[in-house]
C-alpha cells in the first residue's frame, strides 16, 4: 500500500532529522514533508473507493439474497394454494411446503448472517488498518489527515453497527431492511 510507504518515509525524516538540543524539536525540510503529504493525498481516494466498493458491494449481496429468498417464497406458496385443500395429499403437501419454507427461511437467515459476518470482517480489518495508521504515524502536523482517518473509521463503524442491527433483526425474524435503507430506497 502506498500510502503506507509514504508514511514510513516521513517517520524516517523524523527519526534522522538534526534535533535542538533539551527541546526535543527537530529540524526538517518542510518541501521534502509537504510533497509527501501531497502524495499521502493522492493516494487516498483509492483507499475511499475501496471502501466504497465494500459498502456497494454489501448492498449488491443483500439485495440478491433478499431477491432470492422472495423467489422462493412465492414459489413455495404458489405451490401450496394450488393444491386441493382437504385431501391426504393436500395434507402432506401443506406439510411439506411448511417444510420448505422454514428450510429457505433459514437458509436465507443463514446466507444473510454469513454475508454480514463476512462484510463485518471486512469493514473491521479496514477499520483496523486505520487506526493502526492513525495511531503510530499523525502528529500535531497531520490533523487534517488525522481526522479524514477518524470520519473514514466512523463512517467504517457506522457500516458495521448497521451490519450488527441487519443480522440481529434477521435473527429475530424482524423487517430485513432497516429503516435507514428504507429511507434510502424511498429517496431513490
Amino acid at each position: 500500500m502506498r500510502v503506507l510507504e509514504l508514511l514510513e518515509e516521513i517517520e524516517e525524516i523524523v527519526d534522522t532529522a538534526a534535533g535542538f538540543p533539551l527541546t526535543g524539536k527537530i529540524m526538517v525540510d518542510s518541501q521534502e514533508l509537504l510533497e509527501i503529504v501531497r502524495e499521502i493525498r493522492a493516494e487516498l481516494p483509492d483507499e475511499i473507493q475501496q471502501a466504497q466498493w465494500i459498502k456497494n458491494e454489501r448492498e449488491r449481496i443483500i439485495s440478491e439474497a433478499k431477491t432470492q429468498y422472495e423467489a422462493v417464497i412465492d414459489d413455495a406458496q404458489k405451490q401450496a394454494d394450488t393444491l386441493v385443500e382437504n385431501n391426504d395429499i393436500t395434507i402432506k403437501a401443506k406439510m411439506r411446503a411448511e417444510e420448505l419454507i422454514r428450510v429457505t427461511e433459514n437458509t436465507a437467515k443463514q446466507l444473510k448472517i454469513g454475508t454480514y459476518d463476512y462484510l463485518d470482517g471486512i469493514l473491521y480489518s479496514f477499520q483496523g488498518k486505520m487506526e493502526h495508521l492513525s495511531s503510530i504515524y499523525f502528529g500535531e502536523m497531520f490533523t487534517s489527515i488525522e481526522k479524514a482517518f477518524d470520519d473514514i473509521n466512523s463512517a467504517l463503524a457506522s457500516n458495521r453497527d448497521e451490519l450488527k442491527d441487519m443480522a440481529y433483526r434477521t435473527q429475530m425474524n424482524a423487517d430485513d431492511v432497516p429503516e435507514s435503507f428504507q429511507s434510502r430506497e424511498e429517496e431513490g
